[in-house]
């Protein structure tokens, strides 16, 4: 297609020239307008960059830089790193983008959500038609191990998401290192429309493979790089085989917004055009799979079902998923999902048998499909905040917390049981009390809108109301005893120091007349 490619761009050019008399014709129009459409459907697209260079933390806009912390020849592990005036205790997330056709780069909108409330770092897949055939092969295991090897990089506390294909080897991976008694297993793992147990509600993705079987995918969807890429000779899936079934499943939606895109082009409607151009930019760029990953992955996960069977192997080791006793789990599905049907990636809950039910949570998003899940409007309103509530709540600062303060409550039990008559009078516990002097019945005036400070929703501006704070100079006004007895009542985990509500009160409240 390369030789009509070029001839189509030339004449697109041709009948866009200002001087060429026909430009301004509806024919001269319609004939530029073809040639594009054209030249972009057989384009190849490269990376698509991730362009995010600022965040909003704080209330205060932030410089981001990308930073590669980690790397493999299949994988870069790339840091965004706010540039903050001081540190935060913000959370650790791996977010571990799907290796099936798309870059990491896909997931923009999950990463972008997630910044102003987490230190994010996301696995970028390296396109294996790039890769040397010398740095070997690279198979499900392997993304296992890589999986392992950036957990224990980024450390203690680590927050692993994992975006449909990775839910299989994230929860693979998190069994294996329970079951090893990894220290450094992650506090909580994030599913997120993943193909665990594909016998629930198959798609027409499941269903292919169940009918064509392995060797029916051997002979017919592996390929060789050829001359002069890097990875000369590497048996490939290669991208544009994916994208075309990926478009095929929705084939009449994809001709509509090319038929459209030649209409806005016609019509000089330049704005409808550049979304059209924006999107597929992403959505048509595609990477190769190796074809021991690829076909290792078909089998284990949509033709045996090694995971929920409980037959997969990691190497030598079975993966066992009731060694998961640390890790907390929450999976998320959307309603409309036509990749991965409704009901497969909860199927993980039933898999971790040894977890504590107060550990595990499912959350299924109404009026959504396969990308809705983690990106969109809805996504962001509604899923991440989800997601951080969680991993906050599980992480091993609270974690630690709430066992402190169980282990008080167990005390007092005891001392009270012991000595029913040294127990302190209700009038001293009141003067005792932190809050006493700072807490209003109703508000000085006019409440101020607390939903002003990042972090504070409806609900939790309802809460402390209800509790006796209308006003930011209250809040600016906390003192650390203060701050910890309020944590402690409200139950805000830590919220107040980690969104650094002390500072933006600060500020609201010198804009408040």
């Amino acid at each position: 297609m390369a030789p009509m490619r070029a001839a189509a761009d030339a004449t697109r050019l041709y009948f866009q020239n200002p001087f060429n008399p026909m430009t301004h014709t509806q024919m001269g129009r319609q004939i530029a307008a073809a040639c594009e459409v054209l030249e972009r459907t057989t384009r190849r697209y490269g990376k698509p960059e991730f362009g995010l260079p600022t965040t909003l933390v704080g209330g205060t806009r932030v410089a981001v830089h990308e930073r590669v912390v980690w790397s493999r020849p299949f994988c870069n592990l790339i840091h965004f790193e706010r540039a903050l005036e001081r540190p935060r205790k913000d959370p650790k997330i791996l977010i571990v983008a799907p290796m099936s056709g798309h870059y990491a780069t896909l997931l923009r909108g999950t990463v972008e959500a997630m910044m102003p409330r987490a230190d994010v770092y996301i696995t970028d897949w390296i396109d294996a038609r790039m890769v040397p055939l010398a740095d070997g092969k690279f198979d499900l295991d392997d993304y296992i191990d890589y999986v392992i090897s950036m957990i224990h990089h980024l450390g203690p506390d680590t927050h692993v998401v994992a975006v449909c294909q990775p839910s299989v080897p994230v929860l693979a991976a998190v069994a294996v290192m329970e079951g090893r008694e990894d220290p450094l297993a992650p506090s909580t793992m994030t599913l997120m429309g993943g193909p665990v147990d594909t016998r629930v509600a198959p798609t027409a993705v499941n269903d292919l493979a169940m009918s064509k079987g392995i060797d029916w995918f051997r002979r017919n969807v592996i390929m060789t790089v050829p001359f002069p890429h890097p990875g000369t000779m590497r048996e490939v899936y290669p991208g544009f085989l994916q994208l075309s079934g990926f478009m095929s499943m929705n084939l009449d939606r994809h001709l509509i917004a090319h038929r459209d895109f030649f209409q806005h082009l016609v019509k000089g409607d330049g704005d409808n055009a550049e979304k059209h151009r924006d999107f597929y930019d992403e959505y048509l760029a595609v990477m190769d799979l190796t074809a021991e990953f690829y076909l290792q992955t078909v089998e284990t996960v949509f033709i045996d079902h090694s995971l929920p069977r409980g037959t997969m192997m990691h190497g030598d080791t079975p993966v066992d998923c009731s060694k998961i006793r640390n890790t907390a789990l929450l999976t998320v599905e959307g309603e409309k999902d036509d990749i991965t049907g409704r009901g497969q990636t909860r199927a993980a809950h039933d898999l971790c048998s040894s977890l504590p039910d107060d550990m595990k949570v499912h959350y299924e998003q109404p009026a959504v499909g396969h990308y809705g899940v983690f990106n969109g409007s809805r996504f962001r309103s509604e899923i991440a905040p989800r997601m951080i509530d969680f991993i906050l709540t599980h992480s091993q600062d609270n974690r630690a917390r709430q066992a402190r303060a169980a282990a008080a409550v167990a005390t007092g039990a005891s001392v009270t049981q012991a000595a029913p008559e040294a127990a302190p009078k209700a009038p001293r516990a009141a003067q005792s009390d932190p809050l006493a002097k700072m807490l209003l019945s109703k508000p000085k005036g006019v409440a101020d809108d607390l939903k002003a400070i990042t972090g504070v929703g409806p609900k939790l501006e309802k809460t402390l109301n209800e509790a006796g704070i209308f006003h930011f100079w209250q809040i600016a006004g906390l003192t650390e005893a203060q701050i910890e007895a309020l944590d402690a009542r409200l139950d805000i985990r830590g919220r107040m120091a980690r969104d650094n509500w002390i500072e933006q009160a600060r500020r609201l409240s010198e804009t408040v007349n």
